[in-house]
């Protein structure tokens, strides 16, 4: 049995907050190039050219990639063999906490849903718990921009919408968000599970690199095809058309119910933000 005190997680999601909100992941940047160099449209492109160029200036200068500085997803993977000496979720709200508030981030949560009091520190964080083998602790931290979110969906539908339903809800969603979400985004679906479970699945389908296709073959094929459908609704960066809707599909899976079948689209942005450290 490993010890890990929780003053340890506190300053490695301080650090990824304000990491996160700063850089790119690699994967998205190489992406966002390519679409660039396959892109036609001249208004396309010059959207592109500025999403290229505001990433850098933000990665150059330690400032946020976009104003909205989201909401923090903190996913933890805790190996079965690691003892935490203290509170996990009171070390991940200051580590948030400090990230925010040392990197002039800004604070987007409320305490209530509906009196609307902001909560001055960007707490409480979304926590996701995952127990898994081993004495390693690997924590993601993904912020998460509500335009995106916003236009996110899930739906019950039944075992006879078959695949056709599933791939007919995940275009309504793209079409329904258009240029809300601020595109090219990265659509996450969770196909699965319960009416929970599903929306979990879409939102961690989005912690996937963008150029991972899923490991089973039959759900690599349909990102691919959703993905072209999607480019095929000519939306395009920002809303102004062209060739560059979405960046990437990436869908998650888990067995179900017989009289189920759940289905959630978890937008993201061309700012899809998340870095992942382990101790």
């Amino acid at each position: 049995m490993r010890d890990l005190n929780a003053e340890e997680i506190r300053d490695v999601v301080k650090r990824l907050c304000i990491d996160a909100n700063c850089r790119l992941p690699s994967d998205m940047r190489e992406c966002i190039s390519k679409a660039r160099e396959n892109e036609k449209w001249d208004t396309a492109c010059e959207i592109l050219d500025r999403i290229i160029e505001n990433y850098g200036i933000a990665a150059d200068t330690d400032r946020p990639i976009c104003q909205d500085t989201g909401v923090a997803c903190v996913f933890l993977k805790i190996g079965q063999d690691v003892h935490i000496k203290g509170s996990i979720e009171d070390a991940v709200n200051e580590g948030v906490r400090r990230g925010y508030t040392e990197g002039y981030l800004r604070k987007s949560v409320v305490r209530d849903p509906l009196d609307r009091v902001n909560t001055g520190d960007n707490t409480p964080a979304m926590i996701y718990y995952d127990i898994v083998p081993g004495d390693k602790v690997e924590i993601t931290v993904a912020p998460k921009g509500f335009g995106s979110e916003n236009m996110s969906q899930i739906i019950m539908l039944k075992p006879s919408d078959g695949l056709q339903g599933v791939k007919d809800f995940i275009l309504k969603v793209v079409e329904d968000a258009g240029p809300n979400p601020c595109p090219p985004i990265v659509v996450g679906v969770g196909v699965g599970g319960t009416f929970d479970k599903a929306a979990y699945l879409a939102k961690k389908a989005l912690m996937r690199p963008v150029n991972v296709r899923n490991e089973k073959p039959f759900y690599a094929e349909l990102e691919r095809e959703m993905l072209d459908k999607i480019n095929a609704l000519g939306i395009g960066p920002q809303g102004f058309g062209g060739k560059t809707t979405a960046l990437a599909v990436n869908i998650e899976w888990f067995p179900t119910h017989i009289a189920g079948l759940p289905v959630a689209v978890n937008i993201n942005c061309h700012v899809t933000r998340h870095k992942t450290e382990v101790l």
